[in-house]
C-alpha cells in the first residue's frame, strides 16, 4: 500500500470535510489571466465548488451599497487580486467586508511580505494566497470556509448570560467567575466566561490565571477565520472546567471594532457552549449593547447604595424606551445585609419598579479569600457567597432549555438600541 505524503493527506482531509449540500460559490475580482485560469481549473476539479462570472472592476470609491457591482446573489468567497491596484483592492475588500458579512475574502498576490499580509487581514481578508495559485492552497482555504459554513448551520442552543453593573465596583466579576466555575464543576455544563472589558479586565486574575497570550477582542478581530480550531488557540482553561476568553493583558488604545463583529463572535460561541457568561464593564457602551441584544438573561447588578440604584433606574428606563423585553432583565443585589444600613430592599424595589431576583450576602473577607485562592468552586463549605451562587447555578444548571423564542422576535425591536 502506498503511503500518502503530508500534502496528499491534507487534501483528502479537506475534500472529506466538504458538506454535501449546496456548492460553495466563488467569484474572482480583477484576477490576472493566469490566476483566473488556475481558479477555473480548481473549480472544474471540485464538483462542490461553483465558479461565478468574474468581475473585472474594483468597487468604486463612492459605491457604499455594492448594488449593481455584483451580478446576482453575493458569492460565498471573493478572490481579489491585490497586485493590480493595491489601494483599490483594499477599498473593495473593506466594502465587501462591511456589506456582505457572509462572504469570505481571499487576497491574491505575488508579494508575501508580512506587512502586506497584515494589511490585507485588517481590511477583512480571511486568507492570503500567494501566486502562482495551486490546487492545494485553494483546496485548504476553501475547505476552511466550508467548515465555518457548516458550523453556522448548527443549532445554536446555548444560553448567553450578560452581567452588567449599575456602577463600577458592584461585584460583577466576582459573580460572573463564581457562576461560571460552579456551572462547569458542579453541573458539568460546557461553560465559557468572556471578559468584555477593553482594558483592566480581572476575570482571569480572579481565577488564578495571571498570564495569557490572547484576548477576546483579538478573537473578534479574526472573526472571518472563526472556527473551532482557531477558538481553541485563544482559550484558557480553569481547574473547574470553565473556559475563559480574557480581557487584553496590557493597557492598549481603544480597539476600533464593529459592534456586529462582537455580536457575530458571541453567536458563534453560543453554538459551542451550554452557557456563555459575559463579564461586561459598567454602563451601556456599544459593545455591551451588542451583547445585551443577544443575551438570554441580563443580570443588572446593584449594591445597596443610592448612586447604584439611581443608575439602575436609568438603565431600565433606557431599555424600556428601546423596547427591550424587560422579562429578560434580572435585578441582582450584591453585598446584601439582612438588616440593612441605609437603603432597604423595599426602597430599592420601589425605585426600580421591579423585584430583586437574587441577593448575594455581604461577605467581603470570604470574597477576598476566594479571589486569592483562584477557585470559586472549591469554597462552597467555607463561603456563604459561594453557597448562594451555587443555589443560583442550580436554577440554570438543571434547566437546559433557553428562555424561549421571545428573544428571536425581540432582536428586530431591539435593533436600534446600539445606534
Amino acid at each position: 500500500m502506498n503511503i500518502m505524503d503530508a500534502h496528499e493527506s491534507a487534501n483528502v482531509s479537506a475534500r472529506d470535510g466538504f458538506s454535501l449540500g449546496e456548492p460553495l460559490s466563488l467569484m474572482g475580482v480583477c484576477l490576472d489571466p493566469e490566476s483566473l485560469s488556475d481558479v477555473k481549473q480548481f473549480a472544474a476539479s471540485m464538483p462542490l465548488v461553483r465558479l461565478l462570472a468574474p468581475v473585472t472592476q474594483f468597487v468604486a470609491e463612492d459605491d457604499d451599497s455594492l448594488q449593481g457591482w455584483i451580478p446576482g446573489s453575493p458569492p460565498e468567497v471573493c478572490l481579489i487580486d491585490f497586485d493590480a491596484n493595491r489601494r483599490s483592492a483594499t477599498l473593495t475588500a473593506e466594502k465587501i467586508h462591511a456589506n456582505l458579512p457572509g462572504t469570505a475574502i481571499f487576497a491574491v498576490s505575488s508579494n508575501s511580505q508580512p506587512s502586506l499580509i497584515i494589511e490585507a487581514m485588517r481590511c477583512g481578508c480571511s486568507e492570503y494566497l500567494v501566486k502562482p495559485l495551486n490546487h492545494d492552497q485553494l483546496l485548504e482555504a476553501v475547505a476552511r470556509v466550508d467548515g465555518r459554513r457548516k458550523e453556522r448551520k448548527e443549532v445554536s442552543n446555548g444560553q448567553v448570560l450578560a452581567f452588567v453593573g449599575a456602577k463600577g465596583g458592584s461585584g460583577v466579576t466576582t459573580m460572573a467567575t463564581h457562576l461560571g466555575a460552579l456551572l462547569a464543576k458542579s453541573y458539568a455544563r460546557r461553560t465559557l466566561l468572556v471578559d468584555l472589558h477593553p482594558t483592566f479586565g480581572e476575570a482571569a486574575f480572579y481565577l488564578g490565571i495571571t498570564k495569557h497570550k490572547y484576548s477576546f477582542y483579538e478573537l473578534v478581530e479574526n472573526k472571518d477565520r472563526l472556527d473551532a480550531n482557531l477558538l481553541r488557540g485563544f482559550l484558557l482553561r480553569h481547574s473547574s472546567g470553565l473556559e475563559v476568553l480574557p480581557a487584553p493583558d496590557s493597557v492598549e488604545p481603544s480597539r476600533q471594532l464593529a459592534e456586529n463583529d462582537i455580536g457575530h463572535t458571541i453567536d458563534f460561541l453560543r453554538s459551542r457552549y451550554d452557557f456563555v457568561v459575559v463579564d461586561c464593564p459598567p454602563g451601556l457602551s456599544k459593545p455591551n449593547l451588542e451583547v445585551i441584544a443577544r443575551c438570554d438573561w441580563l443580570y443588572l447588578v446593584l449594591v445597596p447604595e443610592v448612586s447604584a440604584v439611581a443608575n439602575g433606574v436609568r438603565c431600565l428606563d433606557y431599555l424600556t424606551r428601546a423596547e427591550y423585553p424587560l422579562d429578560r432583565v434580572k435585578v441582582v443585589l450584591n453585598r446584601h445585609l439582612k438588616r440593612g444600613i441605609g437603603i432597604t430592599d423595599d426602597q430599592i424595589e420601589k425605585a426600580l419598579r421591579r423585584q430583586i431576583y437574587w441577593k448575594v450576602p455581604n461577605q467581603y473577607n470570604q470574597v477576598i479569600r476566594t479571589i486569592h485562592g483562584g477557585d470559586p468552586s472549591s469554597q462552597i463549605t467555607e463561603s456563604e457567597v459561594a453557597r448562594t451562587m451555587l443555589a443560583w447555578a442550580e436554577t440554570l444548571g438543571k434547566q437546559p432549555d433557553s428562555p424561549g423564542d421571545a428573544k428571536k422576535g425581540s432582536k428586530r425591536l431591539f435593533g436600534r438600541l446600539g445606534r
